[in-house]
C-alpha cells in the first residue's frame, strides 16, 4: 500500500497554556498537511473567537459528567478548575475524513490517551523560553500578574512530565514556518512507518 493510502494519523499535541497550539493547527491547515481537529468538550467558558462545535463543545458540569458516566469521553482532566475531555464520536468523525487528526489536549490528557492510542504520534510544543510564553499569555489579557505566574509553574512541570513520552518540537518565536516543517517530518517519518496500525476508538 502506498504512504498517501495508509490509514491517517493521530497525532496527540500537548503543551503548556500559551505556547501556540491552535496557531501551529492553523498553520498546518495554512500549509495543505491536512489536519482535522477534533473538537473536545470542556466545562469553562469560551474565550473571544472559539466557536461552539469546532474548537470546543462548551457545556455545564452536570452534562460533562453524563457524558463521561456514558462512556463517550475518550479520556478527561481538570485544568485550573475546569474540566476538559475528548468525545470519541469527534475523533470517528474526524477519522472518517481520512485526514490527519491532531487531539489538542493538556499534559494529564496526553498521558492518559498513551495507553489507549498507543499508535499515535504524541507531540509536545514547548516555548522558546519562558518568557516568551508570559508575553504571550499576558497578551491575551485574560488573567491577573498572579495567575500567569502560576500557570508559568504549571507550564515548567507539563514541560518536563511530556519529555518522558512525547517527541518535543520547539515553537521558534517568529518563525512558525519552521516550526510547521519540523511537524511536517516528524509526520512524514511516521506515515513511513510500515508496522503502523491504524488508531481504534
Amino acid at each position: 500500500m502506498s504512504a498517501d493510502r495508509r490509514p491517517p494519523i493521530v497525532i496527540v499535541l500537548t503543551g503548556p497554556s500559551g505556547v501556540g497550539k491552535d496557531a501551529l493547527i492553523d498553520q498546518l491547515n495554512e500549509h495543505n498537511v491536512g489536519v482535522v481537529r477534533p473538537a473536545t468538550m470542556t466545562t469553562r467558558p469560551p474565550r473571544a473567537g472559539e466557536v461552539e462545535g469546532t474548537h470546543h463543545y462548551f457545556v455545564s458540569r452536570e452534562e460533562f459528567a453524563r457524558q463521561l458516566a456514558a462512556g463517550e469521553l475518550l479520556e478527561h482532566a481538570e485544568y485550573d478548575g475546569n474540566l476538559y475531555g475528548v468525545p470519541r464520536r469527534s475523533v470517528r468523525e474526524a477519522l472518517e475524513t481520512g485526514q490527519h487528526v491532531v487531539i489538542r489536549v493538556d499534559v494529564q490528557g496526553a498521558e492518559s490517551l498513551r495507553g489507549l492510542l498507543p499508535s499515535a504520534l504524541f507531540l509536545s510544543l514547548e516555548p522558546d523560553h519562558l518568557d516568551v510564553l508570559r508575553q504571550h499569555l499576558a497578551q491575551r489579557g485574560t488573567e491577573t500578574p498572579e495567575q500567569i505566574e502560576r500557570r508559568l509553574a504549571t507550564a515548567r512541570e507539563e514541560i518536563a512530565r511530556a519529555r518522558l513520552f512525547c517527541e518535543q518540537v520547539r515553537n521558534i518565536e517568529g518563525d512558525l514556518d519552521a516550526t510547521v516543517a519540523a511537524v511536517q517530518a516528524l509526520i512524514d517519518r511516521e506515515q513511513a512507518r510500515t508496522d503502523r496500525a491504524p488508531v481504534e476508538v
